[in-house]
């Protein structure tokens, strides 16, 4: 038997995927949602800590860079836990960290350092252990639709309320500890990691006991092929550069559109709200769609588009065009960032590399407004953004075939499971 037929048995004898169901599809995006709330309201952290620190801007930010980069670490460590046993111990105390390190950062002013730390730390199982959990649905493909519909709608309130209340460290670093005891009352209904799977001589006809573990227990699947274990490696690298590559574009949109387009802060904002709506727009015709156009062909196409569409935006002149096309850029990412992460999941049922995924997205992410400021000091804006268009036609190659490669699992898989 070969080692993709293998891998085809041990995904459909073992995997067991489960159906979206409320309690479990609610668990899974509000925990990982809480692990990313960092990175969403970085820009309002910065002005807490700059508020309760007394510190000057640059100073604020790597400080909360660095939180980011511990979630992203602490992430990578404890992925390999989340594709076992220990998914839910992960998340209870990533989010019991998070809660007590952001509740010490909001109500001790002499502990905000160490507190945001810690919070970021704990943000780390949290993120690890949803990405994980997303493996175990069915039809990924439509999961990752549904994730991105509720991080972007869940988000967006949260981005719009927490203003409202004030930027004081209390306000900010208060509604992350919130938010993270919110998940971790959830955190019960993660779905676990699938039971073994059959043996694979099971998937060529012979006959092979199945042991039924007892109720409660999980027992751990069986190791992947070369093959699988080199293409999950292979998209953690991609997925890392290609976040590296699309944040450090969105980070220096503000300053490009002003000095290329003459982008007021007005249209900033509604360059950036419409983005929010394109990303919105894509998860929900993902939903729609499902796993019907596969994964290889969308994620090239789509990563060619992303490109050409980058280039565009660095020869453009007028503010209105200029964030028309920042508008469908992102709704680009926004696909592209789903496919990546349905990809992982159907990979492995386990989760071994959808956990460690959204953390990879993390460090590829942490420093782009340091990367993207300094290509552009080097580059200028249309030289920036060739770099960066570069980057996606060539990402799009593995990332294709590594599609391509999970949805032939997929397939075999139903073959063998009927």
């Amino acid at each position: 038997m070969s080692s993709t037929t293998r891998d085809a048995a041990t995904v459909a004898a073992g995997s067991a995927r489960v159906p979206l169901r409320l309690p479990t599809a609610s668990s899974t995006f509000i925990v990982g949602i809480a692990g990313y709330l960092g990175v969403n309201l970085s820009p309002y952290m910065i002005i807490a800590v700059q508020q309760g620190l007394d510190a000057d801007v640059l100073t604020a930010s790597w400080l909360v860079t660095g939180a980011l980069l511990l979630t992203a670490l602490t992430g990578l460590a404890v992925a390999p836990l989340c594709a076992g046993r220990s998914r839910r111990t992960v998340a209870r105390v990533g989010l019991l960290l998070a809660v007590v390190g952001f509740g010490l950062a909001a109500l001790v002013p002499a502990l905000l350092l160490p507190g945001l730390l810690v919070g970021g730390v704990g943000a780390g199982g949290a993120v690890a252990a949803s990405g994980a959990a997303i493996a175990a649905f069915r039809n990924p493909d439509r999961v990752a639709g549904f994730y991105g519909l509720a991080n972007r709608g869940i988000i967006t309130v949260v981005l719009a309320v927490v203003p409202l209340i004030g930027l004081a460290p209390i306000d900010v670093f208060g509604s992350m500890a919130v938010f993270s005891l919110v998940a971790l009352a959830l955190a019960t209904w993660l779905p676990a990691a699938p039971a073994a799977p059959v043996h694979a001589a099971a998937a060529a006809g012979a006959a092979v006991p199945l042991e039924i573990p007892p109720t409660g227990t999980v027992r751990t699947a069986a190791k992947p092929s070369r093959t699988v274990t080199i293409a999950g490696f292979t998209l953690l690298v991609v997925f890392a550069l290609w976040a590296a590559s699309e944040d450090s574009l969105w980070a220096m949109v503000g300053v490009m559109g002003a000095d290329q387009a003459g982008l007021t802060p007005e249209g900033l904002g509604i360059a950036l709200s419409g983005a929010t709506a394109g990303g919105l727009i894509a998860s929900i015709a993902l939903m729609i769609v499902g796993d019907r156009l596969g994964r290889g062909i969308p994620l090239i196409v789509l990563l060619v588009i992303g490109g050409i569409l980058k280039i565009v935006q660095g020869y453009i002149s007028d503010p209105t065009l200029f964030v028309v096309v920042f508008i469908v850029w992102n709704t680009t990412y926004a696909l592209v960032f789903a496919f990546f992460i349905s990809t992982s999941a159907a990979l492995d049922a386990d989760g071994r590399w959808s956990g460690p995924l959204l953390a990879t997205y993390l460090v590829g992410s942490a420093l782009t407004p340091v990367i993207g400021a300094n290509l552009v000091a080097a580059l200028g804006y249309q030289g920036f953004t060739l770099t960066l268009a570069i980057a996606s036609f060539v990402l799009a190659v593995p990332a294709g075939i590594i599609g391509l490669l999970s949805r032939r699992l997929e397939c075999q898989a139903a073959e063998v499971a009927a």
